[in-house]
């Protein structure tokens, strides 16, 4: 069992990286293999809409994403961490999204599996916003689930909270860790 995490916020050690070390942290003790990869120490170019992908499946780009394509292709489990900026997840989190554009054009132009179909694959979200308005959240999870639905992985879940915005905020909210902690049990038995 491997489980990903692809650490989307551009701020070290703040919010939405305590909470996706905690979820890695209980995939790890339920028996994962885990890895996180934080997007901002690539260098990853964004997408060119070249189209290239549509004729072998493959980006031509070659850069720091190539990291990231070959970690998906071997998770049972990935986790994607952004806090909300400008009511979306953050640049850094967008590019690798709008990267896997050669997945889309697997699945939709070349007819195949966007990525290794021996295995199934669980999806999560976790997400930090420091505003209190109840949609702060929609264009995020989106983006994230249509995401997923193009790779074929199972949406299992989300955690979110909103009203956190200072780095650190997060750890006067001990029952949001361990809610984390938590997930990331859950979200290994559930793989």
């Amino acid at each position: 069992m491997k489980v990903l995490g692809l650490a989307g916020s551009p701020r070290r050690g703040g919010n939405t990286d305590l909470l996706l070390a905690e979820m890695i942290r209980g995939a790890s003790d339920s028996g994962a293999e885990t890895r996180v990869i934080i997007i901002s120490e690539l260098k990853i170019k964004t997408c060119q809409h070249c189209d290239r992908c549509m004729e072998n499946g493959l980006c031509v780009i070659k850069d720091d994403m190539q990291l990231i394509y070959n970690n998906m292709e071997e998770a049972d489990g990935i986790i994607l961490a952004s806090p909300v900026q400008f009511m979306g997840p953050t640049a850094e989190l967008k590019t690798v999204i709008d990267r896997c554009q050669m997945f889309w054009a697997r699945k939709y132009v070349l007819k195949r599996s966007p990525l290794n179909p021996e295995k199934e694959r669980r999806g999560f979200f976790i997400s930090v916003g420091g505003r209190n308005i109840s949609n702060l959240f929609e264009p995020s999870l989106k983006i994230v689930q249509t995401f997923f639905r193009i790779l074929n992985i199972t949406y299992a879940g989300d955690l979110l909270f909103n009203g956190i915005d200072e780095k650190g905020a997060i750890t006067r909210k001990p029952e949001a860790l361990n809610q984390s902690y938590l997930a990331g049990k859950k979200f290994v038995l559930s793989v």
